[in-house]
């Protein structure tokens, strides 16, 4: 499991304001970006590597990825 002792959370600008919905990154660590549910933040954490979250932002902010 990876260690994010140190992680600065911040919420994402495209969660929700009403409570729910919520998700928490956090890209200060050397390596990693580390995205949680705010709603839950005990639990784990998934992890991906600077370069796989940033195509994933890219894909995104292209509209990539809507059905």
């Amino acid at each position: 499991m990876t260690d994010l002792t140190g992680a600065r959370w911040r919420k994402s600008t495209r969660s929700g304001g009403n409570g729910g919905d919520c998700v928490e990154v956090a890209d200060n660590l050397p390596g990693i970006v580390a995205v949680r549910d705010s709603k839950d933040p005990t639990r784990h954490a998934l992890t991906f590597a600077p370069q796989t979250w940033s195509a994933f932002l890219t894909a995104v902010r292209r509209g990539e990825l809507v059905d």
